[in-house]
């Protein structure tokens, strides 16, 4: 391996140990700080943001957030206490139960999504410098990356 390579994996070493520390026991990373004050995991408040759009089920969002249906119901279950969302079962099949965001949850989810898009949009930020043939390079070694892991 030549020095430049060998300098550019441990570079690529460095930058995933910090996305390692950003994201232990994340689901998700976001860029700054949410700012409603709320005592939640990022997985809490993404199941927030999930239920912006509607009700859901805890096998959906479990399907959804790529996590075990255990760790939704553990989530679920500390939201539910801080009065964030509300149950119902379904109205066609009784077994289901279908969560929705309480009038007390509602904000915190709209910063969450917002915060969400923020992050996104800093991400396509620091794309938009690079041309279309390194966005190109860049995508085959997320790619590259992706398969390995």
């Amino acid at each position: 391996m030549d020095k430049k390579t060998q300098e550019l994996s441990q570079s690529i070493d460095l930058f995933f140990a910090k996305i390692m520390q950003l994201a232990e026991n994340k689901q998700e990373i976001l860029l700054g700080k949410c700012e409603s004050g709320a005592d939640l995991t990022n997985t809490q408040e993404h199941i927030l943001m999930l239920l912006l759009a509607g009700k859901l089920t805890n096998a959906k969002m479990a399907e959804m957030l790529n996590v075990s249906p255990a760790a939704v119901t553990k989530a679920l279950k500390k939201l539910r206490e801080l009065n964030l969302i509300v149950s119902e079962k379904s109205r066609s099949d009784e077994r289901v139960v279908l969560w929705y965001l309480s009038e007390e949850g509602m904000p915190i989810a709209k910063e969450h999504g917002h915060h969400h898009e923020a992050t996104l949009a800093t991400y396509s930020e620091v794309i938009s410098e690079f041309t279309a043939q390194e966005q190109q390079t860049i995508m085959t070694f997320l790619n590259k990356m992706e398969r390995k892991f």
